[in-house]
């Protein structure tokens, strides 16, 4: 595992540009813990190489494979919403599939954190597209099924955030969803750090871990 600092978004660009060979399609994994950053790693990378290298470049969220609300009651799980056993990893891996394959347009799902719901097929992934930036907690994740994941990836970069940092952004991501800040304190701490605490220590190996200053 090579390190980068986070504040070298180009110098990682760079990696991506020198590690994409030929005309077959590059997938590259953004991993870390929640509320780590990974969203807007995604975000400015994808900003920095097609506006910069003018190479074409797609986001696909693992958020878009929650299961829905009312499957999540009905099996006990709504509580722990973000837990590996709340997301279809099998549609998720049918998505890579395709993804790697790179024979034919693909339709991705997004999560919409306004409704708290996914939206189905709101991504159309064309074939010239040559550069996807998946992003999400459990991609290197060794467990039963997650642990297929990571053959898809030509690469894997993990986000390094200090615990105490990532509960700070943690309890101010739900106070800005509207959660007073004992309950916020309560949701971090309740559901979000233990599957922090998963990522940090059941994930394969990425290939470059960016150490963030927080």
């Amino acid at each position: 595992m090579s390190a980068l600092k986070l504040d070298n978004l180009e110098q990682l660009a760079k990696k991506i540009i020198a590690a994409q060979t030929g005309t077959s399609r590059f997938i590259c994994a953004i991993v870390g813990a929640p509320g780590s950053g990974k969203s807007t790693l995604a975000q400015t990378l994808q900003t920095l190489l097609i506006q910069k290298h003018q190479l074409s470049c797609q986001i696909v969220a693992m958020d878009g494979f929650h299961l829905d609300n009312v499957t999540l009651a009905k099996q006990g799980l709504l509580a722990v919403k973000g837990a590996p056993q709340t997301f279809d990893v099998a549609a998720f891996d049918a998505l890579l599939q395709a993804l790697h394959a790179h024979k034919t347009n693909v339709l991705a799902p997004t999560f919409d954190r306004s409704i708290d719901a996914v939206v189905p097929a709101a991504i159309d992934i064309k074939t010239q597209t040559k550069i996807i930036l998946v992003e999400g907690n459990y991609l290197l994740l060794k467990e039963r099924g997650w642990d297929r994941l990571h053959q898809y990836f030509n690469l894997s970069i993990f986000i390094n955030v200090f615990k105490e940092e990532l509960r700070k952004r943690l309890i101010e991501r739900w106070i800005t969803q509207n959660l007073d800040v004992d309950d916020a304190i309560a949701k971090a701490d309740a559901n979000d750090l233990p599957n922090a605490e998963l990522v940090i220590n059941n994930s394969m190996t990425a290939d470059i871990e960016l150490q963030t200053q927080g």
